[in-house]
């Protein structure tokens, strides 16, 4: 079950998450004999229990909203109905496809690499070596840990009453009343697919705003928008003090200076954040550390304090998004090869989400913006697009923020339908270090949805060159 002892050639890859899997086949790649261990399926949790089901969840409810117009564009049918357990059905096929075919597994097997999928847990017995659940032992050279991350859980009286994102993805029927507790990515695309489905959901988050990591207007945008939707959003709610069992479902206890509220419903999900998946693991015996929130620590070599040990993806704490996890397996497994030759690129990431109204963003916020450079900033709304209003779907706006010296692109920021398609394109015109200007003479294909990306660029050059030689951009080249 080991390579030999001390072989230089030999890498061992725990976790089968994006990070491990592109870690294992950059290794393999490489040449190096490789071993690829994972407690559950291949995949992880991006193909088993995150983006891949998420998004067949949020195709659903896009699909629902969309049958609530056909009246409106004159196809005359009857109310469309939700099959749940045929819908999972659907997200069980879709995770069986996206596995056979879409999560690098082919490229795994044709590179060489062993794969042990349900090997259960995984823990360190030395500096080299990890053994399963089942006893078996595992040793190499170099070891990457890729174990992602877990649900936090909250040292609050009858935490235990409540599921996790997991268990609503995973319900078998539709509930009549949902608490979603924490407005983050996840909280806000719980909320957003169960809202569709039927479901009465209320929203809390504590802090002053949903989405706290976007934007403020995108966090208003979105908020005003499921509170349009039926959703009750509640921001700034205090802290919750306890949950209890109710005849019907679980009561949540929570109070604001001093004065005490309570909401109920049949079912309470939490989404207040990730730690890393280490508890199993014993790092102590491999010598390796965490930082100060649990999460393995790291350098720009993605080397942990153990030399011999790297780590990638959501068990270091970074970005907890798919893109990022696999240019860090990429780099932790070229280093563990080669030597330390590679670090992570610049954080050009988009980042969005599958609500209704979709979210996107990448680059810079205004605020960053404006301390480091001499920004412009450019607002248009999505009703000016012509797709958005051919498709009913108007509402959101795109913000394009721009340094006005360079004219390069410094972010972009979008809710709205198809939000988090129209930031790729800005993501590369980003990294491409392309000018405003430039952006906004490519000829767009139309109408589609990125036009409005192409108007805002076109907005923001003709503010720019106003007054100056270079010839005016109108705003309507792209509607």
């Amino acid at each position: 079950m080991s390579a030999p002892a001390g072989d230089a050639a030999a890498v061992l890859v725990v976790g089968a998450g994006p990070a491990g899997v592109m870690a294992a086949l950059r290794a393999a790649q490489l040449g190096a004999r490789t071993t690829l261990i994972t407690s559950g399926a291949f995949g992880g949790m991006a193909a088993n229990d995150g983006p891949v089901p998420v998004r067949t969840l949020a195709h659903a409810a896009r699909l629902l909203r969309e049958a609530r117009q056909l009246g409106r564009y004159g196809v005359a049918v009857s109310e469309a109905a939700l099959d749940y357990p045929r819908l999972l059905v659907r997200v069980r096929e879709v995770v069986g496809e996206v596995a056979a075919a879409s999560t690098l597994r082919p490229q795994i097997d044709a590179a060489g690499v062993v794969v042990h999928e349900r090997a259960g847990a995984v823990r360190f017995v030395g500096p080299d070596a990890v053994v399963t659940a089942a006893g078996d032992r595992y040793q190499a050279a170099r070891i990457i840990l890729a174990t992602g991350g877990v649900s936090r859980r909250l040292p609050i009286p009858g935490f235990e009453l409540t599921a996790t994102h997991s268990d609503a993805w995973s319900l078998t029927a539709v509930p009549a009343s949902m608490l979603v507790v924490g407005a983050g990515a996840t909280g806000a695309q719980v909320a957003s697919v169960f809202n569709a489905f039927g479901t009465k959901v209320q929203l809390f988050q504590a802090g002053e705003r949903i989405l706290p990591t976007e934007e403020p207007e995108v966090s208003a945008a979105v908020a005003a928008a499921f509170r349009a939707s039926g959703i009750e959003v509640h921001e700034g709610f205090g802290a919750i003090e306890a949950f209890e069992k109710t005849a019907d479902g679980v009561r949540m206890l929570y109070a604001k200076d001093g004065v005490r509220g309570a909401a109920e419903a049949a079912l309470v999900v939490s989404c207040v954040g990730w730690s890393a998946d280490t508890a199993a693991l014993d790092l102590a015996a491999a010598g390796v550390e965490v930082d100060g929130r649990g999460f393995v620590r790291v350098d720009a070599h993605q080397r942990t304090s153990a030399p011999q040990v790297f780590a990638a993806g959501d068990v270091t704490g970074g970005l907890m998004l798919v893109g990022p996890a696999l240019q860090a397996g990429f780099v932790a497994a070229t280093n563990a090869v080669r030597g330390p030759v590679e670090t992570m690129a610049p954080d050009i990431c988009p980042v969005g989400s599958f609500t209704d109204p979709e979210y996107a963003q990448v680059g810079l916020g205004e605020a960053r913006a404006r301390e480091q450079y001499d920004a412009e900033v450019v607002r248009v709304e999505v009703g000016a697009s012509t797709r958005a209003v051919i498709d009913g779907r108007t509402v959101g706006f795109c913000k394009l923020i721009v340094d006005r010296p360079t004219r390069r692109i410094l972010g972009c920021h979008l809710v709205g339908d198809r939000a988090v398609d129209v930031a790729q394109i800005a993501a590369v015109a980003i990294a491409g270090g392309l000018r405003v200007d430039d952006l906004a003479r490519m000829p767009l294909s139309f109408p589609t949805y990125g036009g409005v990306l192409g108007r805002a660029a076109a907005t923001a050059a003709h503010r720019l060159n106003q007054g100056a030689a270079a010839p005016q951009l109108w705003a309507g080249e792209h509607s």
